[in-house]
């Protein structure tokens, strides 16, 4: 990369960082409990609005993974999950009602939370559908994979998002709080992807699965992105670019080996597809907040009508990590 695109990628990262400072002023504080935070604790941040369903299993989950603290921003919620969240012992809470697009899809509310409270600290961003698996997590806490990473020196840790869906219809089995959606939701794509090179960021660009071949099938590059870098020894000088595509300083996104072999990489299990989901699409293609015109809610939306069915003759049933590991969906590179 020449030394003009390096000068350019480091004025945007001063960008998005002094947004990140102005946004703050979007955010009202509900329940501060950010004191309680020691030096090593494992962070988690994340933006939600009515997953109120989701919530008990997901902080459960992500409680026995060994997370210390939470912080939540809720963007409106109306179905209870404000309050929720402010009355569990080990989630700060945050509330705006300001747009969700105009804050960069809720990027500059989270880069300005972890600029404050998550230098140092090893964080985890993620969406209340999404659940973190990395290699030995059956048997290894998460502190152990954290522990390993800064033995060698590695900041940042990659996980591509793998599409979780029903057998049958999407509204066949519903699915009630605490329960794993990984019970209803179970089965994926074991092929069907893509991959190419961002040379300006220098991270790889997967698209495929279910939403490219059932919902996208006519427009594949038009599918939502499914890579991620969802776990970041954080540095207030950091930020995420798009979602968590991307971060600037540069070098985060180098998660893949460029010289053979593999790095160690983990999966973002996406539960998305469960009997709430036709709601959902419908409530966010009427907020418009979403990327591109919401172009991924109306193509749901348009889908949804006709009751699709995800599963398909090649179609996987999960049963753990090493199986992912197996298909090469990811990989525990050269941690033994």
């Amino acid at each position: 990369m020449g030394v003009w695109q390096s000068y350019r990628l480091r004025l945007q990262r001063k960008r998005w960082r002094l947004r990140a400072i102005r946004k703050r002023r979007e955010l009202r504080s509900v329940v501060d409990r950010t004191a309680q935070i020691r030096p090593g604790d494992i962070l988690l941040f994340s933006t939600q609005r009515n997953e109120h369903v989701r919530l008990p299993y997901f902080l459960d989950y992500y409680r026995r993974l060994g997370v210390n603290h939470f912080l939540f921003v809720d963007n409106d919620s109306t179905d209870g999950a404000y309050d929720y969240l402010a009355d569990q012992p080990d989630v700060s809470l945050w509330h705006t009602a300001a747009s969700y697009k105009r804050a960069r899809y809720g990027v500059d509310w989270l880069n300005w939370l972890q600029m404050r409270h998550g230098h140092g600290h090893w964080c985890l961003v993620v969406d209340p559908d999404e659940f973190f698996v990395y290699p030995f997590c059956d048997t290894r806490p998460l502190r152990a994979l954290t522990d390993w990473l800064d033995a060698s020196s590695i900041k940042s840790f990659s996980a591509m998002l793998l599409d979780m869906y029903p057998k049958g219809r999407i509204d066949q089995q519903p699915y009630r709080a605490g329960q794993d959606p990984l019970e209803i939701a179970c089965w994926f794509d074991s092929g069907n992807y893509s991959l190419k090179r961002n040379k300006r960021y220098g991270n790889l660009w997967i698209q495929g699965g279910p939403r490219a071949r059932v919902f996208f099938a006519d427009r594949p590059e038009l599918a939502p992105a499914l890579n991620k870098i969802p776990l970041v020894k954080w540095d207030k000088k950091y930020v995420y670019t798009s979602s968590t595509h991307m971060l600037l300083p540069r070098g985060l996104n180098l998660v893949y080996d460029e010289w053979g072999g593999e790095k160690a990489s983990g999966i973002l299990l996406h539960a998305k597809f469960l009997d709430t989901f036709t709601e959902k699409a419908r409530e966010e293609l009427d907020r418009r907040q979403h990327y591109s015109a919401s172009v991924e809610y109306r193509a749901y939306a348009e889908r949804l009508t006709q009751n699709p069915e995800l599963w398909c003759k090649w179609s996987e049933k999960y049963i753990n990590w090493r199986q992912l590991e197996i298909l090469g969906l990811m990989s525990k590179g050269n941690w033994a």
